[in-house]
Protein backbone atom coordinates (compact mmCIF):
# COMPACT_ATOMS: atom_id res chain seq x y z
CA UNK A 1 0.00 0.00 0.00
CA UNK A 2 2.89 2.36 0.70
CA UNK A 3 4.20 1.83 -2.83
CA UNK A 4 0.80 2.73 -4.33
CA UNK A 5 0.68 5.86 -2.17
CA UNK A 6 4.17 6.81 -3.32
CA UNK A 7 3.13 6.39 -6.97
CA UNK A 8 0.04 8.55 -6.43
CA UNK A 9 2.09 11.27 -4.74
CA UNK A 10 4.60 11.18 -7.60
CA UNK A 11 1.80 11.54 -10.16
CA UNK A 12 0.36 14.38 -8.09
CA UNK A 13 3.63 16.31 -8.21
CA UNK A 14 4.05 15.60 -11.92
CA UNK A 15 0.52 16.88 -12.62
CA UNK A 16 1.11 20.03 -10.57
CA UNK A 17 4.34 20.84 -12.40
CA UNK A 18 2.98 20.01 -15.84
CA UNK A 19 -0.07 22.26 -15.37
CA UNK A 20 2.29 25.15 -14.70
CA UNK A 21 4.52 24.40 -17.69
CA UNK A 22 1.85 23.58 -20.25
CA UNK A 23 1.20 26.26 -22.87
CA UNK A 24 -2.19 25.07 -24.14
CA UNK A 25 -5.13 25.96 -21.93
CA UNK A 26 -7.22 22.94 -22.87
CA UNK A 27 -4.39 20.57 -21.99
CA UNK A 28 -3.90 22.35 -18.68
CA UNK A 29 -7.55 21.83 -17.79
CA UNK A 30 -7.37 18.10 -18.54
CA UNK A 31 -4.22 17.77 -16.42
CA UNK A 32 -5.95 19.70 -13.64
CA UNK A 33 -8.84 17.21 -13.81
CA UNK A 34 -6.41 14.33 -13.42
CA UNK A 35 -4.80 16.15 -10.49
CA UNK A 36 -8.19 16.29 -8.77
CA UNK A 37 -8.88 12.60 -9.43
CA UNK A 38 -5.48 11.61 -8.00
CA UNK A 39 -6.07 13.83 -4.98
CA UNK A 40 -9.44 12.14 -4.50
CA UNK A 41 -7.72 8.74 -4.45
CA UNK A 42 -5.25 10.01 -1.86
CA UNK A 43 -8.15 11.17 0.34
CA UNK A 44 -9.61 7.65 0.09
CA UNK A 45 -6.29 6.14 1.18
CA UNK A 46 -6.24 8.57 4.11
CA UNK A 47 -9.69 7.20 5.05
CA UNK A 48 -11.58 10.39 4.48
CA UNK A 49 -14.36 9.52 2.05
CA UNK A 50 -16.27 12.77 2.53
CA UNK A 51 -13.30 14.80 1.30
CA UNK A 52 -12.72 12.33 -1.53
CA UNK A 53 -16.26 12.75 -2.81
CA UNK A 54 -16.04 16.53 -2.48
CA UNK A 55 -12.71 16.64 -4.32
CA UNK A 56 -14.05 14.47 -7.12
CA UNK A 57 -17.26 16.46 -7.47
CA UNK A 58 -15.85 19.95 -7.14
CA UNK A 59 -12.29 19.54 -8.40
CA UNK A 60 -12.77 17.21 -11.33
CA UNK A 61 -16.41 18.00 -11.99
CA UNK A 62 -17.71 21.49 -11.43
CA UNK A 63 -14.44 23.41 -11.69
CA UNK A 64 -13.45 21.69 -14.91
CA UNK A 65 -16.84 22.37 -16.47
CA UNK A 66 -16.51 26.03 -15.50
CA UNK A 67 -13.04 26.16 -17.08
CA UNK A 68 -14.38 24.60 -20.31
CA UNK A 69 -17.27 27.10 -20.42
CA UNK A 70 -14.84 29.96 -19.85
CA UNK A 71 -12.61 28.80 -22.70
CA UNK A 72 -15.64 28.59 -24.94
CA UNK A 73 -16.82 32.09 -23.91
CA UNK A 74 -13.46 33.70 -24.62
CA UNK A 75 -13.27 31.75 -27.90
CA UNK A 76 -9.94 30.20 -26.96
CA UNK A 77 -10.93 26.81 -28.35
CA UNK A 78 -12.54 28.09 -31.57
CA UNK A 79 -9.91 30.67 -32.55
CA UNK A 80 -7.07 28.19 -32.70
CA UNK A 81 -9.07 25.77 -34.82
CA UNK A 82 -10.02 28.53 -37.27
CA UNK A 83 -6.39 29.65 -37.51
CA UNK A 84 -5.31 26.09 -38.30
CA UNK A 85 -8.05 25.67 -40.94
CA UNK A 86 -7.18 28.85 -42.85
CA UNK A 87 -4.69 28.30 -45.66
CA UNK A 88 -1.70 30.60 -45.72
CA UNK A 89 -1.68 33.10 -48.55
CA UNK A 90 1.51 34.18 -50.29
Amino acid sequence: MEFFTFILLTFLVVCAISVCLCKKLLTSIVIFMSYSVIMSMIWIILESPDLAITEAAVGAGVTSVLFFVTLKKIHAMNDRKEEEDEPTQR
